[in-house]
Protein backbone atom coordinates (compact mmCIF):
# COMPACT_ATOMS: atom_id res chain seq x y z
CA UNK A 1 0.00 0.00 0.00
CA UNK A 2 1.58 2.87 -1.34
CA UNK A 3 1.51 6.12 0.88
CA UNK A 4 4.82 7.89 0.52
CA UNK A 5 5.23 10.66 -2.46
CA UNK A 6 8.11 10.77 -4.73
CA UNK A 7 8.39 14.00 -6.36
CA UNK A 8 11.26 15.79 -4.70
CA UNK A 9 8.94 18.50 -2.90
CA UNK A 10 7.70 15.94 -0.39
CA UNK A 11 8.19 16.13 3.22
CA UNK A 12 11.27 13.98 4.03
CA UNK A 13 9.71 11.21 5.99
CA UNK A 14 11.33 9.43 9.04
CA UNK A 15 11.20 5.50 9.61
CA UNK A 16 8.93 5.71 12.10
CA UNK A 17 6.40 8.74 10.24
CA UNK A 18 6.51 6.57 7.24
CA UNK A 19 4.97 3.22 9.54
CA UNK A 20 2.78 5.37 11.12
CA UNK A 21 1.80 6.35 7.80
CA UNK A 22 1.68 2.76 6.60
CA UNK A 23 -0.70 2.17 9.70
CA UNK A 24 -3.35 5.03 9.20
CA UNK A 25 -3.54 4.30 5.38
CA UNK A 26 -3.90 0.20 6.15
CA UNK A 27 -6.91 1.52 9.22
CA UNK A 28 -8.66 3.70 6.01
CA UNK A 29 -8.24 1.06 3.94
CA UNK A 30 -10.05 -1.88 6.42
CA UNK A 31 -12.59 1.02 7.31
CA UNK A 32 -13.65 1.70 3.31
CA UNK A 33 -13.40 -1.90 2.10
CA UNK A 34 -14.16 -4.52 4.79
CA UNK A 35 -16.70 -2.16 7.17
CA UNK A 36 -18.09 -0.48 4.18
CA UNK A 37 -19.04 -4.26 3.01
CA UNK A 38 -20.66 -4.70 6.25
CA UNK A 39 -22.20 -1.59 6.28
CA UNK A 40 -24.05 -2.99 2.41
CA UNK A 41 -24.92 -5.92 4.15
CA UNK A 42 -26.23 -4.60 7.35
CA UNK A 43 -28.66 -1.95 5.12
CA UNK A 44 -29.86 -5.04 2.62
CA UNK A 45 -30.66 -7.57 5.83
CA UNK A 46 -31.75 -5.14 8.40
CA UNK A 47 -32.32 -1.48 7.82
CA UNK A 48 -34.01 -1.73 4.39
CA UNK A 49 -36.38 -4.62 5.59
CA UNK A 50 -37.25 -2.47 8.82
CA UNK A 51 -37.88 0.71 7.06
CA UNK A 52 -40.07 -0.95 4.56
CA UNK A 53 -42.41 -2.89 7.08
CA UNK A 54 -42.83 0.97 8.76
CA UNK A 55 -43.26 3.11 5.66
CA UNK A 56 -44.40 -0.01 3.25
CA UNK A 57 -41.72 0.75 0.44
CA UNK A 58 -37.69 0.28 0.77
CA UNK A 59 -35.86 3.28 0.91
CA UNK A 60 -36.10 5.25 -2.47
CA UNK A 61 -33.22 7.88 -1.69
CA UNK A 62 -30.14 9.01 -0.03
CA UNK A 63 -31.59 10.63 2.82
CA UNK A 64 -33.75 7.63 3.56
CA UNK A 65 -31.01 4.95 3.39
CA UNK A 66 -29.53 7.21 6.18
CA UNK A 67 -32.29 7.13 7.97
CA UNK A 68 -32.58 3.53 7.81
CA UNK A 69 -29.22 3.02 8.44
CA UNK A 70 -28.81 5.47 11.70
CA UNK A 71 -28.67 3.85 15.05
CA UNK A 72 -27.40 -0.01 13.28
CA UNK A 73 -24.67 -1.34 14.79
CA UNK A 74 -22.58 -1.58 11.61
CA UNK A 75 -23.11 2.37 10.62
CA UNK A 76 -21.95 3.39 14.62
CA UNK A 77 -18.80 1.31 14.14
CA UNK A 78 -18.19 2.53 10.61
CA UNK A 79 -18.89 6.21 11.55
CA UNK A 80 -16.72 6.65 14.44
CA UNK A 81 -14.28 4.37 13.13
CA UNK A 82 -14.06 6.62 10.13
CA UNK A 83 -14.20 10.05 11.58
CA UNK A 84 -10.90 8.67 14.36
CA UNK A 85 -9.12 7.30 11.19
CA UNK A 86 -9.69 10.90 9.36
CA UNK A 87 -8.68 13.06 12.19
CA UNK A 88 -5.55 10.65 12.26
CA UNK A 89 -4.48 10.80 8.85
CA UNK A 90 -4.50 15.11 9.23
CA UNK A 91 -2.60 14.32 12.98
CA UNK A 92 0.07 12.20 11.10
CA UNK A 93 0.60 15.01 8.46
CA UNK A 94 0.50 17.94 10.84
CA UNK A 95 3.46 16.59 12.89
CA UNK A 96 5.50 15.87 9.97
CA UNK A 97 5.23 19.11 8.07
CA UNK A 98 5.75 20.71 11.37
CA UNK A 99 9.28 19.27 11.74
CA UNK A 100 9.85 19.60 8.08
CA UNK A 101 8.56 22.58 6.98
CA UNK A 102 11.99 24.75 7.81
CA UNK A 103 14.38 22.43 5.14
CA UNK A 104 10.93 22.10 2.86
CA UNK A 105 10.82 26.31 2.63
CA UNK A 106 14.63 26.36 1.61
CA UNK A 107 14.05 23.84 -0.57
CA UNK A 108 11.80 25.83 -2.44
CA UNK A 109 13.68 28.97 -2.50
CA UNK A 110 15.83 27.21 -5.07
CA UNK A 111 13.93 26.70 -7.40
CA UNK A 112 12.22 30.53 -7.72
CA UNK A 113 13.97 31.14 -10.95
CA UNK A 114 12.51 27.66 -13.14
CA UNK A 115 9.95 28.22 -15.56
CA UNK A 116 6.47 28.50 -13.99
CA UNK A 117 4.99 31.30 -11.71
CA UNK A 118 2.66 31.93 -8.79
CA UNK A 119 0.85 35.29 -9.22
CA UNK A 120 -1.11 35.87 -5.13
CA UNK A 121 -3.64 38.79 -4.27
CA UNK A 122 -2.96 40.10 -0.78
CA UNK A 123 -6.27 42.28 -1.38
CA UNK A 124 -8.40 39.28 -1.82
CA UNK A 125 -11.55 38.25 0.36
CA UNK A 126 -10.78 34.46 0.91
CA UNK A 127 -14.31 32.46 0.19
CA UNK A 128 -15.57 31.23 3.89
CA UNK A 129 -15.87 27.71 2.37
CA UNK A 130 -11.69 28.46 1.91
CA UNK A 131 -10.73 29.59 5.15
CA UNK A 132 -13.46 29.26 7.78
CA UNK A 133 -14.77 25.76 7.37
CA UNK A 134 -12.46 22.92 8.37
CA UNK A 135 -12.93 20.66 5.23
CA UNK A 136 -12.60 16.89 5.70
CA UNK A 137 -12.12 17.84 9.22
CA UNK A 138 -8.47 19.54 8.27
CA UNK A 139 -7.40 21.64 10.90
CA UNK A 140 -6.77 25.06 9.67
CA UNK A 141 -8.47 23.85 6.59
CA UNK A 142 -6.84 25.20 3.42
CA UNK A 143 -5.34 28.41 4.65
CA UNK A 144 -3.40 27.08 7.58
CA UNK A 145 0.11 28.73 7.66
CA UNK A 146 -1.06 31.85 5.96
CA UNK A 147 0.83 32.27 2.81
CA UNK A 148 4.09 29.60 3.68
CA UNK A 149 4.44 26.09 2.61
CA UNK A 150 2.34 24.75 5.45
CA UNK A 151 -0.94 24.45 4.15
CA UNK A 152 0.24 22.73 0.49
CA UNK A 153 2.64 20.21 2.27
CA UNK A 154 -0.10 19.25 4.87
CA UNK A 155 -2.84 18.37 2.16
CA UNK A 156 -0.14 16.45 -0.42
CA UNK A 157 1.17 14.51 2.92
CA UNK A 158 -2.16 13.81 4.33
CA UNK A 159 -3.74 12.96 0.86
CA UNK A 160 -1.24 10.21 0.25
CA UNK A 161 -2.17 8.68 3.60
CA UNK A 162 -5.80 9.24 2.83
CA UNK A 163 -6.20 8.01 -1.16
CA UNK A 164 -4.24 4.72 0.57
CA UNK A 165 -2.13 4.36 -2.75
CA UNK A 166 -5.33 4.72 -4.78
CA UNK A 167 -4.74 8.27 -6.56
CA UNK A 168 -0.88 7.52 -7.70
CA UNK A 169 2.37 7.88 -6.13
CA UNK A 170 2.18 11.79 -6.66
CA UNK A 171 -1.51 11.72 -6.20
CA UNK A 172 -2.23 12.45 -10.36
CA UNK A 173 -4.32 9.67 -11.13
CA UNK A 174 -7.37 11.62 -11.71
CA UNK A 175 -5.73 13.94 -13.67
CA UNK A 176 -3.83 11.35 -15.59
CA UNK A 177 -7.17 9.58 -16.34
CA UNK A 178 -8.80 12.49 -17.11
CA UNK A 179 -6.37 13.65 -19.68
CA UNK A 180 -5.72 10.13 -21.14
CA UNK A 181 -10.38 9.63 -21.48
CA UNK A 182 -10.06 13.07 -23.49
CA UNK A 183 -7.10 12.88 -25.43
CA UNK A 184 -8.31 9.56 -26.71
CA UNK A 185 -12.11 10.53 -27.04
CA UNK A 186 -11.25 13.62 -29.03
CA UNK A 187 -7.97 13.08 -30.53
CA UNK A 188 -8.45 16.41 -32.75
CA UNK A 189 -9.16 18.85 -29.77
CA UNK A 190 -5.03 19.90 -29.19
CA UNK A 191 -6.12 22.98 -26.39
CA UNK A 192 -3.41 25.72 -26.67
CA UNK A 193 -4.42 27.24 -22.93
CA UNK A 194 -5.92 25.25 -20.20
CA UNK A 195 -7.26 26.35 -16.73
CA UNK A 196 -7.29 23.96 -13.91
CA UNK A 197 -9.93 25.85 -11.33
CA UNK A 198 -10.05 24.74 -7.46
CA UNK A 199 -6.34 23.41 -8.38
CA UNK A 200 -5.43 23.31 -4.48
CA UNK A 201 -1.74 22.10 -5.22
CA UNK A 202 -2.13 21.32 -8.69
CA UNK A 203 -1.67 17.46 -8.01
CA UNK A 204 -4.25 17.24 -11.27
CA UNK A 205 -2.98 19.93 -13.26
CA UNK A 206 0.57 18.71 -14.20
CA UNK A 207 -1.08 15.88 -16.18
CA UNK A 208 -2.41 18.22 -18.60
CA UNK A 209 1.05 19.81 -19.50
CA UNK A 210 2.27 16.68 -19.49
CA UNK A 211 -0.65 15.35 -22.04
CA UNK A 212 -0.56 18.24 -24.17
CA UNK A 213 3.16 19.71 -23.46
CA UNK A 214 3.02 22.80 -26.01
CA UNK A 215 -0.50 24.30 -24.09
CA UNK A 216 -0.01 27.05 -21.65
CA UNK A 217 -1.17 25.66 -18.28
CA UNK A 218 -2.65 27.61 -15.74
CA UNK A 219 -3.99 27.09 -12.53
CA UNK A 220 -5.77 29.05 -9.62
CA UNK A 221 -7.32 28.69 -6.18
CA UNK A 222 -8.78 30.89 -3.54
CA UNK A 223 -5.75 29.89 -1.00
CA UNK A 224 -2.12 31.38 -0.70
CA UNK A 225 -0.02 28.87 0.59
CA UNK A 226 -1.58 25.94 -1.05
CA UNK A 227 -0.61 28.02 -4.39
CA UNK A 228 2.98 28.63 -3.20
CA UNK A 229 3.77 24.75 -2.44
CA UNK A 230 1.87 23.96 -5.87
CA UNK A 231 4.33 26.16 -7.88
CA UNK A 232 7.60 24.41 -6.18
CA UNK A 233 6.13 21.26 -6.38
CA UNK A 234 5.89 21.52 -10.05
CA UNK A 235 8.58 23.28 -10.81
CA UNK A 236 10.76 20.39 -9.02
CA UNK A 237 8.75 17.95 -11.40
CA UNK A 238 10.07 20.01 -14.31
CA UNK A 239 6.38 21.26 -15.29
CA UNK A 240 5.83 24.66 -16.28
CA UNK A 241 2.57 25.58 -14.99
CA UNK A 242 1.71 29.57 -13.86
CA UNK A 243 -0.61 29.86 -10.34
CA UNK A 244 -2.59 32.34 -9.22
CA UNK A 245 -4.87 33.78 -6.53
CA UNK A 246 -8.49 34.15 -7.14
CA UNK A 247 -11.80 32.28 -7.53
CA UNK A 248 -13.32 30.17 -9.81
CA UNK A 249 -16.68 32.14 -9.71
CA UNK A 250 -14.96 35.62 -10.22
CA UNK A 251 -11.89 34.82 -13.42
CA UNK A 252 -10.21 37.45 -13.72
CA UNK A 253 -9.49 36.68 -17.61
CA UNK A 254 -10.56 38.05 -20.53
CA UNK A 255 -14.08 36.52 -22.77
CA UNK A 256 -13.27 33.68 -24.71
CA UNK A 257 -9.36 33.12 -23.67
CA UNK A 258 -9.34 29.39 -22.86
CA UNK A 259 -9.60 25.95 -24.78
CA UNK A 260 -10.16 23.60 -21.96
CA UNK A 261 -11.38 24.77 -18.15
CA UNK A 262 -10.83 21.66 -15.88
CA UNK A 263 -11.74 20.90 -12.58
CA UNK A 264 -11.35 17.83 -9.70
CA UNK A 265 -13.29 17.24 -6.88
CA UNK A 266 -13.46 21.23 -6.46
CA UNK A 267 -17.63 21.54 -7.42
CA UNK A 268 -18.91 20.04 -4.43
CA UNK A 269 -16.82 21.90 -1.69
CA UNK A 270 -18.46 25.35 -3.08
CA UNK A 271 -21.89 26.58 -2.56
CA UNK A 272 -24.68 26.15 -4.80
CA UNK A 273 -24.66 30.24 -5.87
CA UNK A 274 -21.33 29.94 -6.22
CA UNK A 275 -20.89 26.95 -8.33
CA UNK A 276 -23.72 28.26 -10.48
CA UNK A 277 -21.59 31.76 -10.79
CA UNK A 278 -18.42 29.03 -11.42
CA UNK A 279 -20.13 27.58 -14.29
CA UNK A 280 -21.00 31.39 -16.22
CA UNK A 281 -17.74 32.13 -15.53
CA UNK A 282 -16.15 28.71 -17.19
CA UNK A 283 -18.62 29.48 -20.31
CA UNK A 284 -17.61 32.75 -20.06
CA UNK A 285 -13.31 32.52 -20.52
CA UNK A 286 -13.96 29.18 -23.27
CA UNK A 287 -13.23 29.80 -26.87
CA UNK A 288 -16.10 28.89 -29.46
CA UNK A 289 -14.99 25.12 -29.54
CA UNK A 290 -13.62 24.86 -25.82
CA UNK A 291 -14.09 22.00 -23.50
CA UNK A 292 -15.72 22.39 -19.86
CA UNK A 293 -14.46 19.15 -17.89
CA UNK A 294 -15.31 18.11 -14.11
CA UNK A 295 -14.48 15.37 -12.30
CA UNK A 296 -16.68 15.00 -9.72
CA UNK A 297 -18.32 12.82 -7.30
CA UNK A 298 -21.75 11.23 -9.33
CA UNK A 299 -25.11 12.45 -8.85
CA UNK A 300 -27.46 11.15 -6.83
CA UNK A 301 -30.10 10.61 -9.67
CA UNK A 302 -27.63 8.61 -11.04
CA UNK A 303 -27.11 6.26 -8.07
CA UNK A 304 -29.49 3.70 -5.68
CA UNK A 305 -30.37 4.75 -2.08
CA UNK A 306 -27.53 2.96 -0.73
CA UNK A 307 -24.71 4.03 -3.00
CA UNK A 308 -25.70 7.42 -2.33
CA UNK A 309 -25.83 7.60 1.18
CA UNK A 310 -22.43 6.18 1.27
CA UNK A 311 -21.15 9.29 -0.94
CA UNK A 312 -23.40 11.26 1.34
CA UNK A 313 -21.90 10.26 4.42
CA UNK A 314 -19.12 13.07 4.06
CA UNK A 315 -21.34 15.93 4.17
CA UNK A 316 -23.66 14.99 7.19
CA UNK A 317 -19.93 13.36 9.38
CA UNK A 318 -16.99 14.54 7.49
CA UNK A 319 -17.66 18.44 7.38
CA UNK A 320 -18.50 19.18 3.97
CA UNK A 321 -20.98 21.06 4.34
CA UNK A 322 -22.16 21.94 0.38
CA UNK A 323 -21.06 18.24 -0.39
CA UNK A 324 -24.62 16.85 -0.43
CA UNK A 325 -25.97 19.78 -2.03
CA UNK A 326 -23.66 19.25 -4.79
CA UNK A 327 -24.99 15.66 -5.42
CA UNK A 328 -28.50 16.50 -5.64
CA UNK A 329 -28.14 18.88 -8.27
CA UNK A 330 -28.02 17.64 -11.99
CA UNK A 331 -24.80 17.47 -13.83
CA UNK A 332 -26.70 18.82 -17.20
CA UNK A 333 -28.51 21.43 -15.90
CA UNK A 334 -25.45 23.36 -14.37
CA UNK A 335 -23.77 22.94 -17.56
CA UNK A 336 -27.14 24.54 -19.47
CA UNK A 337 -27.92 27.00 -16.84
CA UNK A 338 -23.96 28.33 -17.44
CA UNK A 339 -24.66 28.84 -20.77
CA UNK A 340 -23.95 25.65 -22.37
CA UNK A 341 -26.08 23.78 -24.82
CA UNK A 342 -28.26 20.37 -23.79
CA UNK A 343 -27.32 18.88 -26.81
CA UNK A 344 -23.09 19.76 -25.88
CA UNK A 345 -23.33 17.59 -22.63
CA UNK A 346 -21.65 14.45 -22.06
CA UNK A 347 -20.55 12.41 -19.35
CA UNK A 348 -18.59 9.39 -18.56
CA UNK A 349 -16.87 6.63 -16.54
CA UNK A 350 -13.50 5.94 -16.88
CA UNK A 351 -11.34 3.42 -14.70
CA UNK A 352 -8.50 4.73 -13.11
CA UNK A 353 -5.62 4.56 -15.06
CA UNK A 354 -2.88 3.84 -12.56
CA UNK A 355 -5.02 0.55 -11.78
CA UNK A 356 -6.01 -0.49 -14.67
CA UNK A 357 -3.68 0.94 -17.19
CA UNK A 358 -4.35 2.21 -20.47
CA UNK A 359 -5.77 -0.05 -22.53
CA UNK A 360 -9.00 -0.63 -19.91
CA UNK A 361 -9.23 3.33 -20.39
CA UNK A 362 -9.23 2.95 -24.25
CA UNK A 363 -11.76 0.62 -23.34
CA UNK A 364 -14.04 3.09 -21.84
CA UNK A 365 -14.16 5.12 -24.78
CA UNK A 366 -14.45 2.80 -27.12
CA UNK A 367 -17.38 1.17 -24.80
CA UNK A 368 -19.22 4.22 -22.54
CA UNK A 369 -22.03 1.64 -21.65
CA UNK A 370 -19.14 -1.03 -20.09
CA UNK A 371 -19.11 1.52 -16.97
CA UNK A 372 -22.52 2.30 -15.41
CA UNK A 373 -22.56 5.27 -12.93
CA UNK A 374 -24.63 3.21 -10.58
CA UNK A 375 -21.72 1.59 -8.82
CA UNK A 376 -20.21 0.74 -5.79
CA UNK A 377 -16.55 1.59 -7.04
CA UNK A 378 -17.51 5.06 -9.11
CA UNK A 379 -16.15 7.63 -7.07
CA UNK A 380 -15.47 5.54 -3.92
CA UNK A 381 -11.41 5.51 -2.52
CA UNK A 382 -11.62 1.44 -2.48
CA UNK A 383 -10.56 -1.05 -4.34
CA UNK A 384 -11.95 -0.91 -8.12
CA UNK A 385 -11.89 2.81 -8.12
CA UNK A 386 -13.58 4.50 -10.95
CA UNK A 387 -13.77 7.76 -12.32
CA UNK A 388 -17.23 9.99 -12.84
CA UNK A 389 -16.24 12.67 -15.45
CA UNK A 390 -18.86 15.74 -17.26
CA UNK A 391 -18.96 18.79 -18.99
CA UNK A 392 -19.96 20.43 -22.07
CA UNK A 393 -18.47 21.95 -25.62
CA UNK A 394 -19.17 25.38 -26.27
CA UNK A 395 -20.67 26.51 -29.58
Amino acid sequence: MGVELKHPMKPELTTDEAARGRFVSGIRSFILNDLAADLHTAFDERAAPAFARENGRSPQTSNEAHVAMRGDPAFNIYSAMRVQAQKMVWNAAGSIVERDLERMEAEAKKVDNIPGSVTLNPDMDIPRNVDAIEVHLMPGSYTRGGNSLEAGAVYDQGLAVFSMGLMGANLDDIGLSMSAYVSGKFPEFKPERILDTGCTIGHNTLPWKQTFPDAKVEAIDAAAGGLCYASARAKMQGQEVHFKQMSADALDYEDESFDLVFSSMFLHELSAKARAKAFEEAYRVLKPGGLLLHMELPPNDQMGAFEGFYLDWDSWYNSEPFYKGFRDEDPKSLCENGGFGAEDYFQFVVPSIGIYGEDAVAEAIANEDANAVDSETTGRLAEGIMWFGFGAWKE
